[in-house]
């Protein structure tokens, strides 16, 4: 059903809701498309609308099905054997878009979950999802038009209503308009929308490939890997390992580390010298962290998001080192990245969009939006609750006991492209040994690989005599191992950044 509505009096202009009037004036057509959807009431006979003419059409859905559970759409695992389709993500219904593929506006009303934003993980949480994504792709599909075979894209906004506004992960806040009161208007860069809607509903399938060099303003020059480095220089070598593995993939990328001041001059030298490009920071504390722990200042990788110089960037942990290169990941959008357990995603290896807004609501919002683990992963998760897969090979997690098809002394398998050190570090085993010291350690077996560790080894061997000085253990990193294994001893566990792939 549509309405034609045709105001001329100029009294009416007042009476017109204020996002009209945003959209209105920086829409150059004479006839204005609104479509209306999950709209309370489903009518916008109660909006009195100015303008020279609009119509307006109701786009009926259906809503999904309650038995779908926020976990159907973000499993624990998937079967990454199979081809990408044979893992089916449950069904959300979609309008037929071919009947609305010539909006100028879409409304929406927007559900929230019981406690706000990335909490409940309930119904409301599905049907959100749900709404952005018909919203999102009906811009899309009305935002490119083609005429006399030439694809030409015109301008068009979304507007929400509602306390919680659109997910900031679909409609990002880089495209936020205008906002007043409960109302948001959305000028989304299409290109990176379409991203959007050509991923899963969730991480119930891996993400495909999304574009070709070229495409969508694919741009090499403009990426680049990054790491972060803080508090102290216990992981300086693995940063240079890190980066000397990066370089033997032939990436073609940017090399990026962040360091705070605890970083000395030497180690310095020895980053840069390893190809790293150095970026001082000032660390961020978590404010769910204890007081001297190992997540008390890591929400200091947010300000990866502060590198606007590069449209995307993939963040990578100093523990990590790269069998194969990875550069081909850089399409897909924010925020893709392998699973962990539950339903969340590991930010050890991740793909991000840079973007000052974005920090600054991580920033706002780190103390209102509580992290299941007190640091970085917990936190981001929150915040990034609709997320892509990517497939585990590309965060290959050092930890047996998730892996059940593999033993603790088979190798690693030949397809991986990353490797995630959890457990003792390469670089905290003695140099002269061959073994990996998580061995010597009965409540660190399940972290234990001889044949990960001569993977590292490889890279460190490999390296000049002037990058393998920074490798030595400090006799401060030696009293920290100690303390680890004699908390070991105390009550079976120690700081969860060496035990818990959660928190790696």
């Amino acid at each position: 059903m549509s309405i034609n509505i045709n105001f001329s009096s100029r009294s009416s202009r007042s009476s017109t809701p204020r996002w009209y009037q945003v959209v209105a004036r920086k829409i150059n057509r004479k006839k204005i498309k609104i479509g209306l959807l999950h709209v309370a009431n489903g009518s916008f006979n109660e909006e009195r609308v100015y303008g020279e003419e609009v119509e307006v059409v109701n786009i009926p859905f259906e809503h999904v099905s309650e038995d779908v559970k926020w976990n159907d759409l973000f499993p624990e695992w998937i079967d990454e054997t199979l081809p990408r389709d044979s893992n089916k993500c449950p069904y959300i219904p979609m309008p037929p878009f071919d009947k609305y593929d010539d909006l100028d506006v879409v409304v929406a009303d927007v559900p929230c979950g019981e406690e706000g934003r990335g909490r409940g993980r309930n119904y409301d949480d599905v049907l959100r999802l749900q709404v952005n994504l018909m919203v999102a792709n009906l811009l899309v599909r009305s935002g490119r038009k083609n005429v006399n075979g030439i694809d030409d894209q015109i301008v068009v906004f979304a507007v929400f209503r509602g306390s919680c506004g659109p997910m900031w992960e679909i409609f990002r806040c880089d495209d936020l308009l205008w906002h007043e009161g409960k109302s948001r208007v959305y000028k989304p860069e299409l290109g990176k929308l379409k991203q959007k809607v050509l991923m899963p509903v969730g991480s119930c399938q891996l993400a495909p490939p999304i574009a070709e060099p070229g495409q969508d303003g694919w741009n090499k020059a403009k990426e680049a890997y990054v790491t972060v480095l803080h508090s102290s220089e216990d992981y300086v070598c693995g940063a240079i390992a890190l980066a000397q593995s990066i370089i033997r993939s032939n990436s073609t990328r940017d090399l990026i580390v962040l360091v705070d001041d605890s970083i000395s001059t030497k180690s310095l030298q020895g980053l840069r010298a390893a190809g790293w490009k150095i970026k001082h920071i000032t660390r961020i504390r978590s404010p769910h962290a204890r007081t001297e722990t190992y997540n008390e200042w890591n929400y200091s990788k947010l300000r990866i998001w502060q590198l606007t110089e590069y449209s995307k960037l993939i963040f990578v942990d100093s523990d990590f080192i790269l069998l194969r290169n990875t550069d081909e990941f850089f399409i897909y959008p924010q925020l893709s990245a392998a699973g962990n357990s539950r339903y969340v995603f590991n930010s050890g290896f991740m793909l991000v969009e840079p973007s000052t807004c974005t920090f600054d609501t991580l920033m706002r919002q780190r103390f209102k939006v509580a992290s299941y683990n007190g640091g970085d992963q917990g936190f981001l998760n929150e915040m990034f609750m609709w997320w892509h897969r990517w497939p585990t090979k590309l965060n290959f997690l050092k930890d047996f006991n998730l892996l059940p098809n593999y033993s603790m002394h088979e190798l690693i398998p030949e397809d991986v492209y990353a490797l995630h050190y959890l457990g003792f570090k390469p670089w905290m085993c003695r140099l002269d040994q061959d073994y990996d010291c998580n061995w010597d350690v009965p409540e660190n077996k399940r972290f234990a690989s001889d044949s990960a560790h001569r993977i590292w080894r490889q890279v460190y061997n490999s390296m000049p005599s002037m990058l393998r000085v920074h490798c030595v253990m400090t006799p401060e990193m030696e009293d920290r191992k100690r303390m680890h294994i004699a908390a070991m001893d105390f009550n079976g566990s120690f700081g969860r950044k060496v035990v818990n792939a959660e928190d790696s």
